[in-house]
């Protein structure tokens, strides 16, 4: 089904096969004609599933030809978890809007405030915010909320994950009652749905829709997946190794501490491999433009911490690295689902150490599938991982 059956007008089908699209991803063939009827919609999908536009075309339709819009205000707020997501959601927006009249920016902390309040004076169709920020914004009087008529949460469960369930509520309290309520989340967690009941009891109307897309357990089919075991203290010559012998030409590494990004950035370095990293210390201008040169491909292996690396978008790449094994099934769904996208291949590895073994085996458990080891020589693991066993149950303790 081409774009122009889903109920979008000409300027932004125009606008979205300028910049490649062919067809409706699943997400976007069953979310939009739900968004353009007006109802509240509750979409499972994950990182990677064309999601973004699945929530932005059919509101950008819904303000195409309104009215002028009064001083500090919006017509629709989209939530996301970090700066680097807003950043590129906004930019996402102002591709589709290209061909109409309708204005969008992003707000977020770690910079500067008062330019921020400025280019709300006078008003924004569609504000993509990070929670803090807004509430900021919000108790300012720099921005009001009467009116709003359409509110996306996305990532809603890294939102939650990430300490932002009370602020969220209390943006909530804030919005008018009648309004379209849009809530995207990879997982459909008890706190996501209690959130999700919450913002959709929010108003008098129908029972909020929902699709699933991806369940939290499957990942591409095309992003090869394989592991190799490894002791702690030879992880940074392990990855040094791989780059050097099989050639990377790309690597996103994520790695679980900020000092510890740094640190392997530092090791990878006296090796002759030039890396750099993001995570939470690093200010905005700086992380602004390392994402920049990783995505531009002059920057060849990126170092992040899992919060900093939400919102990285970048269409060919070719693969992701846990040095870190994460500690959540779900994370590392996420994680490798930045590879491999639009059916492009992709390659996920994992070091995975003695103190893994049950991160690993609740991983697998999701997957519903062992992941590939693979042995690398001269690198003898001296603590050995268990072999996994798929649907490992733990005795009680007696």
């Amino acid at each position: 089904m081409p774009f122009s059956k889903l109920g979008l007008s000409s300027p932004i089908v125009k606008a979205i096969k300028e910049l490649g699209y062919k067809k409706p991803t699943p997400v976007q063939e069953q979310a939009i004609p739900i968004i353009l009827s007006g109802k509240d919609l509750i979409a499972t999908a994950q990182t990677g599933t064309g999601k973004t536009a699945a929530f932005v075309l059919p509101t950008l339709e819904r303000f195409n030809k309104v009215g002028t819009l009064r001083g500090k205000r919006i017509r629709a707020l989209i939530l996301t978890p970090t700066r680097e997501l807003a950043v590129q959601v906004e930019a996402n927006v102002a591709l589709y809007s290209k061909h109409l009249k309708l204005t969008s920016m992003a707000v977020y902390g770690g910079v500067d405030m008062e330019a921020q309040k400025e280019r709300l004076i006078e008003g924004v169709d569609i504000l993509v915010a990070t929670p803090g920020r807004l509430l900021d914004l919000a108790h300012q009087r720099a921005l009001h909320f009467d009116e709003l008529e359409v509110l996306v949460l996305d990532e809603a469960d890294r939102m939650i994950d990430m300490g932002f369930a009370e602020n969220l509520y209390k943006i909530l309290d804030r919005l008018p009652e009648r309004r379209q309520n849009l809530l995207f989340s990879a997982t459909m967690t008890d706190s996501v749905r209690a959130l999700a009941n919450e913002f959709s009891d929010s108003k008098v109307s129908d029972q909020a829709e929902e699709i699933t897309i991806s369940p939290k357990s499957k990942t591409a089919p095309n992003i090869k997946q394989w592991l190799i075991t490894v002791d702690k203290d030879t992880k940074s010559a392990l990855l040094s190794h791989l780059i050097k012998e099989q050639e990377w030409d790309q690597a996103l590494i994520f790695i679980e501490k900020k000092h510890g990004a740094a640190k392997l950035v530092a090791q990878l370095a006296k090796r002759g491999i030039e890396a750099d990293s993001i995570h939470g210390d690093r200010s905005q201008a700086m992380r602004e433009k390392i994402l920049a040169d990783f995505k531009s491909g002059k920057l060849k292996y990126l170092v992040a911490t899992g919060v900093a690396a939400r919102g990285i978008d970048i269409g060919e790449l070719s693969r992701v690295v846990n040095y870190d094994l994460p500690f959540k099934p779900e994370e590392y769904v996420h994680r490798i689902g930045r590879t491999g996208r639009a059916g492009a291949a992709g390659e996920a590895i994992s070091f995975v150490a003695m103190g893994d073994f049950k991160n690993l085996i609740a991983i697998e458990s999701r997957l519903k599938h062992i992941i590939v080891r693979k042995e690398i020589a001269g690198f003898p693991v001296r603590k050995v991982v268990p072999v996994s066993i798929l649907n490992y149950v733990r005795k009680a303790n007696r």
